[in-house]
Parts: C-alpha cells; sequence; structure tokens
C-alpha cells in the first residue's frame, strides 16, 4: 500500500476519525525518536580522537621553540616582517 492509497482510505473518513488519524500520526512521529534512545551516543571525545588519527600528525612550524609564549612572539615577528618588508635598508 502506498502513500497515495492511504490518503484516499483517509478522504473517506469523517472529520473527527481524521482529526483523530492525524493525532496518532503525529504521536507516532514522536515516539519515533525515542526508540532510538536505548543506544548509547558515542562520546564526544572518542569522535575527536577518531577524527586526529584519521587527520594525522599536525606538522609545526619551529617545533625547537619549546616556550608557547616564545613561539607566538617569533611567528608574530615572522609575519610581520613578511607583512611589511624590510623598509629601512636603503636597498
Amino acid at each position: 500500500m502506498t502513500v497515495s492509497d492511504l490518503l484516499e482510505q483517509a478522504k473517506a473518513l469523517s472529520p473527527a476519525e481524521r482529526k483523530e488519524l492525524t493525532k496518532r500520526l503525529i504521536d507516532m512521529i514522536d515516539i519515533l525518536p525515542a526508540l532510538h534512545q536505548d543506544e548509547p551516543e558515542e562520546h564526544w571525545g572518542k569522535s575527536l580522537n577518531k577524527l586526529l588519527d584519521e587527520i594525522g600528525p599536525i606538522e609545526m612550524m619551529y617545533p625547537e621553540i619549546e616556550d608557547p609564549v616564545e613561539w607566538v612572539k617569533h611567528l608574530r615577528a615572522e609575519q610581520r616582517r613578511h607583512r611589511l618588508g624590510d623598509w629601512g635598508s636603503g636597498e
């Protein structure tokens, strides 16, 4: 039986029966997510670990700089030199 067949049969119902049918259909839809709640959802941390495993290691710039503050200062200085160029060289 198709949805079109069901709709044709629903047309033959009285307004009160159509209202009851509609309510039951809506109730059935509301129940569907509850049926899947028994399955535990994977913890977001496990999903993140899987994603990181798929991506693989990330290549860091300047891994020899261990201090994070110095690393950021070095990157910012390099970006500044790249952005502004060498204006004072006189060449």
